[in-house]
């Protein structure tokens, strides 16, 4: 029997990055785009490799581009560093495992190094995946723990809870990781959202402006752990607003929601360098009466949009330039 998962990518509405910073957020997965995982038994324990772990190219050109495509860290070293985590877990927790060996293998087809959370998609199918063989079940809130700590202490990736939440929970998550409820339990108070009032979401993203997560978080995360005040400033104000954009999505207020939601990026772009293309993208979305925002770490934005007429004129706007644009089809499982 062949077990088959999936996980989604993540589109961070309100409140990044603060994710990591003990802030507030709101965020939630979208199914335009899948990782899979597919796990069967087998004597021996094996990865199979896909598009993501070459190890052979035909020059120095064609490895730069594919580091350009896929980063330093390919989906097996991600399966390797997730059976690991679930292994430790099961231990530390004594769980006891059946003596049985998979075949595991997975496929992608979220654009990568867009914000969009693609290498905690991977993480998330396989954690499923494995617990599925297993029979072994591991909460939402730890799931995104056991996640997080794959990328944080096994591949050295700066990130936050934020992602692995959202691909955790699959519904519209509103999250806040306060400092003192971290620390005492481990993880943050999470409320999954109803949807009803959502208002029109476009998520836009331009793949010739790709760049990893971690090219973000590092340098933000060592001017945090300073206390620079602008940071703190910067970070509690972030809090702010995803307590004010859910205040507004339960009164349906779409206005406050747009503003929210451009404020969001205002912040960010007055605290993180930010480059051309990625402000060019932001500003003609807004050129068409549309909010928008980054979904992560750049490359790829979301934001709101009134009518099907605005809808229109921002897809011909940002077509025109080369970005796509999708309705995200919102998971709430």
């Amino acid at each position: 029997m062949i077990i088959e998962t999936y996980s989604y990518p993540r589109a961070a509405v309100i409140g990044n990055p603060s994710d990591g910073y003990y802030g507030k957020t709101i965020a939630f997965v979208f199914s335009n785009f899948v990782a899979s995982v597919q796990l069967y038994q087998t004597p021996e324990l094996e990865i199979k490799p896909q598009r993501l772990d070459v190890t052979s190219y035909n020059n120095m050109q064609a490895l730069v581009e594919d580091i350009n495509f896929a980063g330093y860290y390919g989906g097996m070293r991600l399966l390797k560093g997730m059976i690991k985590v679930f292994y430790e877990y099961c231990v530390k927790n004594n769980i006891q495992l059946a003596s049985k060996n998979f075949t595991i293998r997975y496929n992608s087809n979220i654009p990568l190094r867009l914000g969009l959370a693609g290498s905690s998609a991977i993480l998330s199918a396989c954690l499923k995946a494995i617990c599925l063989f297993y029979e072994v079940y591991i909460a939402p809130a730890t799931f995104a723990n056991l996640v997080l700590s794959v990328e944080n202490d096994e591949l050295d990736i700066s990130a936050g809870l934020q992602d692995r939440v959202a691909q955790a929970f699959e519904k519209p998550v509103f999250m806040d990781f306060n400092k003192e409820t971290m620390e005492k339990q481990g993880y943050g108070n999470y409320q999954v959202l109803d949807t009803t009032n959502f208002p029109k979401f476009y998520i836009a993203f331009h793949k010739n402006l790709s760049s990893g997560t971690e090219l973000v978080h590092n340098n933000l995360k060592a001017r945090f752990n300073i206390g620079e005040e602008k940071v703190l400033q910067t970070m509690n104000r972030w809090g702010q607003i995803t307590e004010e954009f859910k205040k507004a999505l339960e009164k349906n207020e779409y206005e406050t929601m747009h503003n929210l939601i451009n404020e969001n990026f205002n912040l960010r772009r007055a605290l993180i360098p930010i480059s051309k293309g990625n402000i060019e993208m932001v500003e003609l979305a807004r050129s068409t009466g549309a909010s928008a925002k980054f979904t992560g770490s750049g490359g790829a934005i979301i934001g709101t949009y009134r009518d099907e007429k605005m809808f229109s004129n921002l897809k011909d706007t940002l077509n025109n330039h080369n970005i796509d644009v999708i309705k995200p089809n919102i998971v709430n499982n």
